[in-house]
């Protein structure tokens, strides 16, 4: 099973990237008005632009030259009358340092075969970020690249920097392939998240370096085929299954493989994390496969008890059932003495946990594990001794 996905996230690689022909259209920004002096707004231009390429009934190529631009906000939406436009960045877009308005700041409804190559976006979220460490009341921020309800979606090569939210939003989309993209902002930098998935089938993750204040990879209600690959995440809180539960009916999580993944000085490592209340999601069909731990704080994790500000959910137990769970060629450094921690809900237990060659120490001494509701089993070499 595992090397048929292989297969397949490498046919989606094929598929999806498509540079730009010699037979596209192309559209420059500077010819609708753009200026790279990192001060005049692009978003007139780029959208004029949108309107051509998304309009024109053969393939078309937006073109953002070297320089930095400044960029207010584009929302650009579809259907387009053809299904292959594609915005080739040599440059830079440059959000407002302000964060008065917490919409989306580049967002994509309703497209279908939109590619993204090459170029940087810079959220500048360092204001807004020091604003909520000042306690003060503050917008929540604005995502910096959302794709939803989109389909067969390439993006590839690019650059995201400080984003005020999360970085890159996948919702509601379907065959969508990240590529070759590098992601960061500070450690300290909140709900940072680099890649976001949430109701989407058939997402593609490879050969990306996360760094952030948040989740490297988030996975949300109704995922689905999910595969990530070739991954480096650090810092930040790792590669995370949720949270999921906070709605009493919610899509489950299924078909979701981590493979070749490295986490450097993270909060976590491979987690699953619900709510501590009512709901019928679930968790299913996840193989997390060689993954090296660099001094991770929480290298291996499942938490059904999530409450935050302890509102809403104190004394009740989690309702996703999480199932058919694998960790296999796991090895590395814990930062903590508990390096396995299975914590599930006393109600709904984990069931069909699999350990499979597991190596996790804590310094110069064994780490432990620790498990509570859940059942699975192991095989090979696991340490610290498995506690199912």
């Amino acid at each position: 099973m595992a090397s048929l996905r292989s297969s397949l996230s490498l046919l989606l690689v094929v598929a999806f990237f498509h540079p730009t022909s010699s037979d596209d259209t192309v559209y420059d920004l500077v010819s609708f008005g753009a200026n790279p002096d990192g001060q005049t707004d692009s978003a007139a231009p780029l959208l004029k632009a949108w309107l051509a390429a998304c309009g024109s009934p053969a393939p078309a190529t937006i073109r953002l030259p070297s320089g930095r631009f400044f960029l207010s906000r584009a929302a650009m939406n579809g259907p387009c009358n053809n299904r292959r436009v594609t915005i080739q960045m040599d440059g830079t877009f440059e959000a407002p340092s302000s964060y008065a308005d917490s919409e989306d700041w580049i967002s994509f409804d309703h497209v279908d075969g939109v590619s993204i190559i090459g170029g940087t976006i810079d959220g500048r979220g360092a204001s807004l970020w020091d604003c909520k460490a000042k306690g003060l009341s503050c917008p929540r921020g604005s995502r910096s690249l959302v794709f939803c309800n989109s389909k067969n979606i390439s993006i590839s090569g690019l650059t995201s920097l400080n984003s005020k939210l999360y970085h890159i939003v996948i919702d509601r989309c379907q065959n969508v392939l990240v590529q070759g993209v590098k992601i960061s902002a500070p450690a300290d930098s909140p709900n940072t998240d680099g890649v976001h998935v949430q109701g989407s089938a058939d997402v593609t993750i490879v050969a990306t370096g996360i760094g952030t204040g948040d989740d490297c990879i988030s996975v949300g209600p109704g995922t689905s085929n999910l595969w990530i690959e070739r991954v480096a995440c650090g810092p930040g809180h790792g590669i995370s299954i949720g949270s999921l539960g906070k709605q009493s009916e919610e899509e489950g999580v299924q078909n979701v493989t981590v493979k070749t993944a490295v986490f450097t000085g993270t909060q976590n490592g491979l987690r699953i994390k619900t709510w501590g209340r009512p709901s019928d999601g679930f968790v299913k069909g996840v193989i997390f496969q060689h993954a090296t731990m660099q001094n991770v704080e929480n290298p291996i994790v499942i938490t059904q008890s999530y409450c935050p500000n302890h509102k809403g959910c104190p004394g009740q137990d989690s309702g996703v059932k999480i199932s058919q769970v694998t960790y296999s060629d796991i090895q590395g450094s814990s930062a903590n003495p508990v390096a396995v921690d299975f914590s599930c809900s006393p109600t709904n237990p984990c069931s069909e946990i699999g350990l499979e060659n597991i190596k996790l120490t804590y310094g110069n001494n064994a780490a432990n594990a620790s498990c509570k509701n859940a059942d699975g089993s192991a095989s090979g070499f696991v340490i610290p001794p498995s506690c199912l």
